[in-house]
């Protein structure tokens, strides 16, 4: 099994085994803390094989920089079967997420293991509004 696709975005949706996303993202910009982000999508692309056949669980943690979860773990159950023709293939899992909430600004992790396996890692900062516009050099 090898992730090919790992995205925090602004939406996402399979559709027909078509991988669609929407703002891709690493940086949420506030004015004050807590910080609760609406809505967004974990979108993830998976290639298995053969091997791979069978039941699998994916798990998603949020980690602060000091290594603490900041919601609970958000997990998922998917079966992987191949049709008989096909030696791999790439299956798309869209996990929603309402109300995503950070106590404060800081750097953050996104986990995700497979069985219980690290499989990828995104990085998300959740910073302040610049008071000023950005500066070029």
């Amino acid at each position: 099994m090898k992730v090919e696709i790992f995205a925090l975005c602004d939406a996402a949706v399979d559709y027909a085994g078509k991988l669609s996303l929407l703002g891709a993202f690493d940086g949420i910009f506030a004015r004050e803390v807590p910080v609760v982000h609406p809505q967004c999508a974990i979108a993830i692309r998976v290639r298995v094989s053969r091997a791979d056949e069978g039941p699998h669980n994916l798990q998603l943690a949020f980690i602060d920089a000091d290594g603490h979860r900041v919601v609970p773990p958000i997990g998922a159950n998917f079966e992987v079967r191949l049709p008989a023709q096909r030696e791999s293939m790439a299956i798309n899992l869209v996990l929603n997420i309402h109300q995503l909430k950070f106590e404060r600004f800081d750097d953050y992790a996104i986990d995700l293991t497979i069985d219980g396996r690290p499989e990828a890692s995104l990085p998300l900062v959740v910073v302040p509004i610049p008071s000023h516009g950005p500066s070029h050099a």
